[in-house]
C-alpha cells in the first residue's frame, strides 16, 4: 500500500493520495503500485512475494466475523504501515475481492488525507446550502458549472440553472464581475472583498451592494480549469458606512461659518447628492436679522425665506432652484404640524401637502419627485427653519434610518444656524454702535469736501474698531483723522469711541499734530494701566492726524504707526506721502514727527486703515500698489467722492473682508488771495486806532460795512491786550469766507482768560465783549507766540449787529 504526500509549495488532489496493492487469499503481496512504493519508500521487488503483515506496525483492530475476508483480513479499517525510514504512517484501507479469482485488491489512503477530503466535501456541501452566501463555480469560458445564487444575497430568485451571471444581475454589472474573474483566471491572484454593485436584470430599480471574492481552480497538473466566486451581501454595511461618512462630512462642514446663508448652504452641500437629488433650506425671516423667530402654529404664512438650494445635475425647474424672497402661505396638515413641533417627517408625493396645491407645487416639488424627507431646524424650542430633501432620479424611497440620519444632521445644523443668528445679532449691534459713533459720511467746508466710508468685517470676523473723523477747526482749517484700534468686537468699538472723543477734544486745543498724538499716546497708556490684566493687550491702536489750512494750502500730518496716505494731484498723478511714522499708540518712548506738504486746490487726499490694503494675500505693499492704481483709474476732478470711495471698496471686495475698512477722502480747496488781508503793527498804543481804521477800510472794500462797527470793537480790544500784555510786533489778519475771521497774533505764550469784571473794576471787560460780539472765539499756540481768533457770521444784518454791540457795551 502507498500514498503520495504534498511537496512544499505543490498541489496534490485527493485522488493522487490513493495507493493500491493486490494480495492473495493468504495475505501475500502479488502486485505493488507506484503510489504505494512512494508512500513507504519500498519498491515492488522488495515487497512482492512477502506477507503483508511484515509491513504492518500493528494488526488492524478486530472486526466482526461476518466482515472478515478469507485469510482473516478485515474488509475495512485503519492501521499503521512501516516506512523504510522507520517512521509509521496511519492509513485507512478497504479490501475488495476480485470476482472469480482468489485475489484481493487493497485501496489505502493516508488517514489525514481522508479526513481532509471528508471535511472539504462537508464544507462544500454546507457552502452550497447557505442562504446568505452565494457561490458560483465557472469553467474557463466563465460559464456557471455549479452555483448557489441565493435569493437573500441577490434580492431576486434566479433561474433554476443559470449558465451566466447576466441571468441574475444586469448585463453591465455582470460584465464587471466577469472581468474580475477573467483576471483571476489569467493571473492566479485571488480577489478578496471587492465592492460590487448589483442591479436586477429586470431593471435598475433594485440595487444591492455585494462583496466579491474569487480564486482560481486548478487540475492535478496545476493548470487552471475554472474559477470560484463567493458573493456576500454588504448592502447594510455599505449603507451604514455611507451614513457614518455623511455624518462626519456634515460635522466637518456645518458650523464652520458664522454667516447664516453660508451655514444653510453648507448643510445642503453635505446632503446633496449623498442623501437625495435636490434639497433646500428655508429660514425664518427673523433669523436673517439675528432675531428669534416667533412660534408657529397651524397653516398660513410661516414667514420663511429659502436661504439655500442644492441639486444633483438634472432637469430641475428654475423656480425650484431660486431662493425665494418669501415663502407663500402653506396649507395645514399632519406633516406641517409635525414640523412645527420639531419632528422629522418622510413620505411620498401623495403625503406632501404642497404637491396638491397648483400654485405651490412648482416651488416645492421637483419633476418626477417621488419621495421626500424634511426636518425642522429646531433649537431652544424654536423652529428656525426647515431642511427638505427630495428624491427623483434615485429610485429608492426614504426609510426611517435615513429620516433619523437627517434628524441628527438637522439637530447639529440648527445649533450652527442659531450660533450664526446670535453672532449676526451681536455683529449688527456692534456695527450699529460703531456707525453711530462715526461722523457724517460727507462734509462740505471752505477747506475741504470729504467723504468717509466704513465697511465692517464680514465672513464671521468681528468688527475691529476702525474709524475716521473730520473736525472743523478755527480759521477755516480742517482736521482729518483716521484710526484703527487693537482688538475686535464691542471692546474695540468702545475703545474707538473713547479715542475719537479724545482726538476731537485735543483738536479743539488747536495743538500741532505731533503734539496731539503725544497726548493721545499718554491717554492710551493710562487706559492700559486702568484695564484689567487680561484686557491690557487689547488696548492700543494706530492713528493718522492731518490739519489742512486753506489759506496757506499747507497740510501738516503726523502718524502713530498708521499706513501712509495717498495724494492724487489735480492732473491725476498719484503720490504716496512719505511720513516718519512714530510707534503705535500705547507703546510710548518715541517722539512723533510732523510732516508739512503743500497741496494744490482740487487735490484728493486718501486716508485709510490697513484693512483696505491687506486683503487676501495680506501683503500691504502689494495692496498699496493696488490702491494707487485704483485711484489713478477712478479719481477724476468731476467725480463725487462718495462714488469714488464705493469704487475703491468694490475694487477689492471679491470676498467679505476679514478686517474693518475705514476710508476718508478729502478734496482740498483754497481761500482766494483777495479774500485774505494781513498787517503787522508795532507795540505802540497809538497803533490801536490805526488797526481799527485798517480793518474798517478792508471791510468796506469787501462790501461788509455792516460788520465794520463790531469788527472795530473786536480789533480794538484784541490789539490793545496784545500791546499791553504781550509786546510786539502784533499781527492782524482778516479772512472772508462763509464767516469773517479776525486773528490777532503776538509773541507771548500767556493764555488769555475770560472773566466777568465787577462794577467797580476799571478794566477786564475786553474778552467778555469779544465773546459777546462774535459767534465764537479762541486761541491757539504756534511755534512763536499765540493767535487769538474770532468768527462772525456774514448774514447778520447791520441793525442786528448794532443792537448786539450796544447790548454788549451796556
Amino acid at each position: 500500500m502507498s500514498a503520495s504526500e504534498d511537496r512544499p509549495g505543490g498541489r496534490t488532489s485527493a485522488l493522487r493520495a490513493l495507493s493500491t496493492a493486490v494480495l492473495d487469499r493468504d495475505g501475500t503481496v502479488l502486485r505493488w503500485s507506484r503510489g504505494a512504493a512512494e508512500l513507504l519508500d519500498r519498491s515492488s521487488e522488495e515487497v512482492c512475494g512477502r506477507p503483508v503483515r511484515d509491513l504492518l506496525e500493528d494488526v488492524p483492530c478486530e472486526a466482526r466475523e461476518d466482515t472478515r475476508l478469507p485469510g482473516g483480513i478485515p474488509e475495512t479499517g485503519e492501521t499503521r504501515l512501516r516506512h523504510r525510514s522507520g517512521r509509521t504512517i496511519d492509513v485507512t484501507f478497504r479490501v475488495t475481492p476480485l470476482e472469480a479469482a482468489s485475489e484481493l485488491v487493497v485501496v489505502a489512503v493516508p488517514t489525514r488525507r481522508l479526513t481532509d477530503l471528508e471535511q472539504g466535501m462537508s464544507f462544500l456541501e454546507s457552502l452550497f446550502s447557505q442562504d446568505r452566501i452565494a457561490v458560483s463555480i465557472h469553467d474557463t469560458d466563465l460559464r456557471i458549472v455549479r452555483a448557489n445564487l441565493a435569493s437573500e444575497v441577490f434580492g431576486v430568485r434566479p433561474e433554476p440553472s443559470p449558465d451566466r451571471l447576466r441571468n441574475v444581475m444586469s448585463a453591465q454589472d455582470a460584465e464587471g464581475v466577469e472581468a474580475s474573474l477573467r483576471e483571476v483566471l489569467e493571473t492566479g491572484v485571488p480577489l478578496v472583498g471587492k465592492h460590487q454593485r448589483m442591479r436586477s436584470p429586470q431593471g435598475a430599480w433594485q440595487r444591492r451592494s455585494l462583496s466579491l471574492s474569487a480564486f482560481r481552480l486548478e487540475d492535478a497538473t496545476g493548470s487552471p480549469n475554472g474559477a470560484a466566486a463567493v458573493f456576500t451581501d454588504s448592502t447594510e454595511q455599505d449603507r451604514s458606512r455611507r451614513h457614518v461618512e455623511l455624518l462626519h462630512r456634515a460635522a466637518k462642514r456645518i458650523g464652520a461659518s458664522l454667516d447664516v446663508l453660508q451655514t444653510a448652504q453648507d448643510v445642503l452641500d453635505a446632503l446633496v447628492p449623498a442623501l437625495g437629488d435636490v434639497g433646500w433650506v428655508e429660514l425664518a425671516d427673523a433669523v436673517f436679522d439675528g432675531e428669534e423667530p416667533p412660534k408657529l402654529f397651524g397653516a398660513g404664512r410661516w414667514h420663511l425665506r429659502r436661504a439655500a438650494v442644492a441639486a444633483d445635475p438634472g432637469p430641475w425647474p428654475a423656480a425650484l432652484l431660486q431662493p425665494l424672497a418669501s415663502c407663500p402661505p402653506l396649507p395645514d396638515g399632519l406633516i406641517m404640524r409635525d414640523l412645527q413641533r420639531g419632528r422629522t417627517v418622510t413620505g411620498g408625493l401623495a403625503e406632501y401637502p404642497m404637491g396638491h396645491v397648483p400654485e405651490l407645487a412648482p416651488l416645492f416639488v421637483p419633476a418626477h419627485g417621488h419621495s421626500f424627507v424634511a426636518s425642522p431646524l429646531f433649537a431652544r424650542g424654536l423652529v428656525l427653519g426647515v431642511v427638505a430633501i427630495w428624491r427623483a432620479e434615485q429610485p429608492d424611497p426614504f426609510d426611517q434610518a435615513e429620516a433619523d440620519l437627517l434628524e441628527e444632521i438637522a439637530t447639529r445644523a440648527a445649533l450652527a444656524v442659531d450660533n450664526a443668528r446670535r453672532y449676526t445679532h451681536e455683529h449688527h449691534a456692534a456695527v450699529a454702535l460703531q456707525q453711530r459713533l462715526l461722523p457724517r459720511a460727507t462734509t462740505d467746508t471752505p477747506a475741504t469736501e470729504t467723504a468717509g466710508l466704513y465697511l465692517p468685517a464680514g465672513g464671521g470676523a468681528e468688527i475691529s474698531g476702525d474709524w475716521f473723523d473730520v473736525v472743523p477747526l478755527p480759521s477755516l482749517r480742517t482736521a482729518l483723522v483716521v484710526g484703527d484700534v487693537v482688538g475686535r468686537g464691542l471692546h474695540a468699538t468702545a475703545m474707538m469711541g473713547r479715542l475719537r472723543t479724545a482726538v476731537r477734544t485735543l483738536a479743539d486745543l488747536e495743538i500741532d499734530p505731533d503734539e496731539l498724538l503725544t497726548h493721545l499716546d499718554d491717554l492710551v497708556r493710562q487706559l492700559e494701566d486702568e484695564a484689567p490684566p487680561g484686557h491690557r493687550d487689547t488696548i492700543g491702536g494706530t492713528c493718522l492726524y492731518a490739519v489742512y489750512d486753506p489759506v496757506t494750502r499747507c497740510c501738516t500730518l503726523a502718524s502713530a504707526g498708521h499706513p501712509p496716505p495717498v495724494l492724487v494731484h489735480p492732473d491725476g498723478t498719484t503720490e504716496v506721502l512719505e511720513l516718519s511714522p512714530g510707534p503705535p499708540l500705547g507703546v510710548g518712548g518715541m517722539p512723533f514727527e510732523a510732516t508739512t506738504v503743500e497741496l494744490e486746490p482740487g487735490s484728493v487726499l486718501a486716508l485709510y486703515t490697513d484693512g483696505l490694503i491687506e486683503r487676501g494675500d495680506h501683503d500691504p505693499a502689494r495692496g498699496l500698489r493696488r490702491l494707487v492704481n485704483a485711484l489713478e483709474s477712478f479719481c477724476r476732478p468731476d467725480r463725487p467722492l462718495d462714488d469714488l470711495g464705493r469704487d475703491l471698496l468694490a475694487d477689492t471686495s471679491e470676498a467679505p473682508p476679514d478686517d474693518d475698512i475705514a476710508l476718508l477722502l478729502a478734496r482740498t480747496r483754497a481761500i482766494a488771495p483777495e479774500n485774505t488781508a494781513s498787517w503787522e503793527f508795532p507795540t505802540d498804543p497809538s497803533e490801536v486806532a490805526t488797526a481799527r481804521e485798517t480793518a474798517s477800510r478792508q471791510l468796506t472794500a469787501w462790501g461788509l460795512d455792516e460788520l465794520a462797527f463790531t469788527t472795530e470793537l473786536v480789533v480794538s480790544e484784541l490789539v490793545t491786550n496784545a500791546i499791553r500784555y504781550a509786546g510786539g510786533p502784533v499781527g492782524l489778519r482778516l479772512i472772508r469766507e462763509s464767516v469773517l475771521v479776525c486773528e490777532v497774533s503776538d509773541p507771548s505764550s500767556t493764555q488769555p482768560r475770560l472773566r466777568r469784571a465787577r462794577t467797580t473794576d476799571e478794566g477786564g471787560r475786553g474778552l467778555f465783549l469779544v465773546a459777546q460780539l462774535t459767534s465764537r472765539w479762541g486761541s491757539r499756540y504756534g511755534r512763536r507766540g499765540k493767535t487769538i481768533w474770532t468768527e462772525q457770521p456774514l448774514d447778520t444784518t447791520a441793525d442786528g449787529l448794532t443792537e448786539l454791540s450796544q447790548s454788549a457795551l451796556s
